[in-house]
């Protein structure tokens, strides 16, 4: 039996409830979303008392279903001022399932200047002081924790950003090494567990059993049929493995839309020092790992680790957008001092993306030069410093770019653009503008119709059609956000009907349901228009959901193309605007 867990920040109480009515057939993004938009004020302060954090594994966590332990974070994002769900990789998703815990919703404040961790097992939950990890990055926060409660529990923690309430702040989840490299990154959402003086959740899986499942035959063989597609796909079979994402910054590049020094340009004659094969090759000369999951039940494996010239761990293998983040969106193509600067952010705990274009922002106003890479990681550290400059970046691209009276600011609802230029990838910028996450690549990956020519093909730079391939590619995530499926799955899901088919047979096989595709795809508009409404709500109008003017007037090498999609085709995505 499932049960929400209610963390009472104010007077330091835990309680199990059941699962009310109005949450039952929820999960992952469409249970964060759908608590949100119930039970927050869409007026209220995203870092005050009555903002909420909640954690929640999706739909199949719990079970043998592959890459189905992706978890959700949401509540009202500081970024962005509207509703937000952020998703990671980790342990914590498949854990939190097994213990039978739907979400963990955290609300209230404590007095001021006091941390707390959270301990949840199967059979206790408790809040302690947590003074002594006060100021310290998720890397020494981690081993603390594991000093005093074990290796076999899944932590979830923010660093400093997060304690200090920046508004670039992400939400740590440990990997299968316990090291704090999954992150959910994006729209702040670390400033609210800092805002909620919880510096800290510490899951104890011990006594756990797998979610109960009602048609256990047909759930089996659902679940081999959809492994079966992930193995057999060239993007989750070969691609994905061999190079991990990374593999991305080549091909975009080539398709002229890889952002260049703060989104000038849309190739850099650096790519490949920094792209896939080279991070794959450098990987393997160095003796790392090229081949590593960021969670158990991960059939993909694209997350390698990085070692520098010693065979000493740096980080994880950096994602393709923190590479071009901090990369060639900076002019930077040095992977080392990339690699280092993924560790930064994970140490402090913020978001890759945002911290590149905060970067490159800042490099644009003349705080560096472009391509200065210790210029880069030098202001990267001022961020874990807490200095004012640091305190400056780490509240993103948007501050930074109204700082230094910087007019090229790339943010949509304040949140930064990630590593596809909307002018080259036009299927991309209509999810941008219009997801209500603000500018978020995974809301609506158009890229794989527009560029990988998954699930058919949308030439990127025609306006014609962009708005319908975005809104599909929206309701569609929305669903495996809730599923708490890794989005990687949508590559076969997308070109393999029987793909899409098997997780509705193991929906339907697990909950005992009789759900079809068309469900599947109005539970995907649900949750898009919950969120929609909790926007306008939260005063955002059709102006929240454009793309910054310099899109549709300054033309990109080197196709020369501006972002000319109709604005009402922008607004055919929108559902309450």
């Amino acid at each position: 039996m499932f049960s929400i867990v209610r963390v009472n920040m104010t007077d330091l109480s835990v309680k199990h409830e059941a699962v009310p009515e109005a949450y039952q057939g929820l999960g992952g993004r469409g249970l964060t979303s759908t608590i949100v938009a119930r039970e927050v004020n869409p007026g209220c302060s995203p870092i005050g008392p009555n903002n909420k954090l909640i954690i929640a594994p999706g739909l199949l966590g719990g079970t043998n279903c592959a890459n189905s332990g992706r978890i959700s974070v949401g509540g009202k994002s500081p970024l962005t001022g509207g509703i937000k769900e952020a998703n990671s990789g980790g342990q914590a998703g498949q854990y939190l399932a097994r213990l039978g815990i739907a979400a963990i919703v955290v609300e209230g404040q404590p007095p001021q200047d006091k941390l707390f961790k959270l301990f949840l097992s199967k059979d206790h939950a408790e809040i302690s002081p947590a003074d002594e990890l006060t100021g310290k990055g998720n890397y020494d926060t981690v081993d603390r924790l594991k000093d005093e409660f074990g290796v076999d529990c899944g932590y979830i923690t923010v660093g400093q950003a997060g304690e200090w309430k920046l508004s670039g702040a992400s939400v740590a989840f440990t990997d299968r090494e316990l090291r704090p490299t999954r992150h959910a990154g994006r729209g702040g959402l670390g400033a609210v567990m800092g805002s909620k003086g919880l510096k800290a959740i510490v899951v104890d899986p011990a006594g756990g059993e797998s979610a109960p499942i009602v048609d256990k035959d047909a759930f089996k063989a659902a679940a081999k049929r959809f492994a079966k597609a992930l193995q057999d796909h060239p993007v989750t079979s070969q691609g994905l493995p061999t190079y991990g994402t990374d593999i991305l910054i080549n091909i975009i590049n080539e398709a002229g839309g890889l952002p260049t020094r703060n989104f000038s340009a849309g190739r850099f004659e650096g790519a490949d020092k920094v792209g896939g094969e080279t991070l794959h090759k450098i990987t393997v000369e160095r003796k790392g790992d090229p081949t590593h999951g960021c969670m158990r039940g991960c059939i993909i494996n694209c997350s390698g680790i990085y070692v520098d010239q010693k065979g000493g761990y740096v980080s994880k293998w950096p994602e393709y957008e923190t590479v071009w983040a901090l990369g060639p969106n900076c002019g930077i193509d040095d992977l080392d001092a990339i690699a280092r600067m993924d560790r930064a952010c994970d140490d402090f705990g913020v978001d890759t993306i945002e911290m590149g274009a905060a970067i490159g922002v800042a490099m644009e106003g003349g705080l560096k030069a472009f391509g200065d890479a210790a210029g880069a990681e030098e202001i990267l550290s001022q961020v874990g410093k807490g200095t004012p400059l640091g305190r400056l970046i780490g509240s993103g691209a948007g501050a930074v770019g109204r700082a230094f009276g910087v007019s090229r600011i790339p943010v949509v609802k304040n949140q930064a653009l990630p590593a596809y230029d909307p002018r080259a990838v036009k299927g991309q910028g209509v999810t941008y503008a219009t997801s209500p996450m603000g500018a978020d690549h995974t809301a609506g990956y158009a890229v794989a119709t527009n560029i990988m020519k998954v699930g058919g093909y949308v030439d990127p730079l025609v306006p014609e059609g962009q708005g319908k391939l975005s809104g599909d590619l929206q309701t569609a995530t929305a669903f495996i956000d809730t599923a708490g499926l890794c989005l990687f799955v949508a590559f076969p899901v997308l070109d393999n009907p029987d793909a899409f088919t098997a997780v509705v047979d193991m929906v339907n096989a697990k909950y005992g349901l009789s759900l079809t595709g068309d469900d599947i795809g109005a539970l995907g508009q649900k949750i898009l228009g919950i969120e929609q409404d909790f926007n306008v709500q939260a005063g955002m109008g059709k102006a929240a959901d454009r793309l910054p003017e310099f899109f549709t007037t300054e033309k990109l090498p080197p196709h020369n193309q501006v972002f000319d999609v109709p604005e009402a085709e922008l607004d055919s995505v929108l559902l309450f605007k």
